[in-house]
């Protein structure tokens, strides 16, 4: 007779471990708890329903999943180590700086903005350790940053809001670069200029690194698994670019490609942005099917587009800020300038922000204040300068 309770003991407890692993995964992912108390809130201002679920961006869901599954493959198998080890060569502080900050800049285009983040921020740790210049990391890293919100912003998948407007706007994706052309330019010519600021007083510092044995080779019996990963990605640039309604049938065969190739990277997705992307289709979606908040949108948005996009980016982030706005905004190219431009001004307004910020407080976890402050100052300088150009670029029509 004492089984039962036993029983009941030992299922309350496993319910209870359960439990605790979800709050503490919230704990660890605020955009995530940011994302699901929305969703749960949504839930009570609209009551599920089969429209809500129909309404759900599911080709955006699908593209990120694969984008984010073929580019675990890409950190997995190092294929920019290359890049990576001629960092390692360049004997100034100004040209190492200039070089990771432009790598970020570049490569986040295609790669998106956080993953050109994860790649080149620790690199920029371990070259500046290697080279005694820890004082620097904080800038240059911010600067990077920047780098990454600024230069993905020049192609529709560059970061997550940009393929979500993409797939929704219409516009071909030539349209998109050379609208987002002309603010992609200034902004590289403004990191340049702060990048030379960083080391005014002593210009020609050089780097000290006297090798770069940390970056080995890469493994030859590998290359298989390399262009297996470069072949998929451009099989996902396409789906993304053409438009495709077929978008889907090329799900099951990066699934099944990858699964051959290493099985371990389907468990290394970043399932939490896919998760947090659909808690926010379900709260934009609970949003504009209720009248009243539609209504206020509606009246308040339009024309609006630019400094809504910037203020909301605040509070929600700027992916899940355009997912809520977009309905309502009849100005794209506002929405999309102004949730570009959200990142510079505090950590919240963009999750690379976060990603970045994790980075650096797990290789020095007292400085998380102080790296606030440096990115906070460091991002709205360079917001004052891209912010009015950034508006009367914006007031062409998308």
């Amino acid at each position: 007779m004492a089984i039962a309770p036993i029983a009941v003991v030992a299922a309350i407890n496993q319910k209870n471990e359960k439990m605790k692993k979800f709050v503490d995964l919230l704990k660890k992912e605020p955009m995530l708890t940011v994302s699901v108390l929305a969703a749960v809130t949504a839930m009570f201002i609209t009551p599920p329903s089969t429209a809500l679920l129909s309404s759900i961006d599911w080709r955006t869901l699908g593209t990120l999943f694969m984008m984010l599954t073929v580019l675990e493959g890409f950190k997995s198998e190092n294929i920019f180590r290359p890049v990576l080890k001629l960092a390692g060569k360049i004997k100034t502080m100004v040209g190492l700086s200039l070089f990771l900050v432009f790598s970020v800049f570049f490569s986040s285009m295609f790669v998106t903005n956080d993953v050109s983040l994860i790649i080149f921020v620790p690199l920029t740790i371990i070259l500046f350790r290697a080279g005694d210049k820890e004082k620097y990391i904080l800038f240059v890293i911010t600067l990077e940053n920047i780098a990454a919100i600024r230069g993905s912003l020049l192609t529709p998948f560059g970061s997550p809001q940009n393929l979500f407007i993409y797939g929704r706007s219409g516009v071909s994706a030539w349209h998109f670069i050379k609208y987002m052309f002309p603010i992609w330019i200034i902004s590289g010519v403004l990191l340049v200029v702060f990048v030379f600021l960083v080391y005014i007083k002593q210009i020609n510092m050089k780097t000290d690194i006297e090798n770069s044995d940390f970056l080995e080779d890469s493994d030859p019996s590998r290359r298989k698994n390399r262009i297996t990963y470069i072949i998929l990605f451009a099989i996902v640039i396409f789906t993304i670019v053409s438009r495709t309604e077929y978008w889907w049938g090329a799900i099951l065969p990066v699934i099944g490609a990858v699964f051959i190739v290493d099985r371990k990277i389907l468990f290394k997705t970043d399932y939490v942005l896919l998760l947090t992307f659909l808690c926010f289709f379900i709260f934009s979606s609970s949003i504009v099917s209720n009248e009243t908040i539609s209504d206020f949108l509606g009246k308040n948005v339009v024309n609006k587009e630019y400094l809504w996009s910037i203020l909301l980016s605040q509070l929600i982030s700027n992916v899940p800020a355009g997912i809520v706005l977009y309905p309502f905004a009849e100005n794209k190219g506002a929405l999309l300038y102004g949730l570009d431009s959200a990142g510079l001004c505090t950590i919240i307004g963009s999750l690379a922000s976060v990603i970045n910020y994790r980075i650096y407080v797990r290789e020095y976890p007292k400085n998380g204040k102080k790296f606030i402050i440096i990115f906070t100052l460091v991002s709205l300088a360079f917001f004052a300068l891209v912010v009015v150009p950034g508006y009367l670029i914006s007031l062409h029509s998308f």
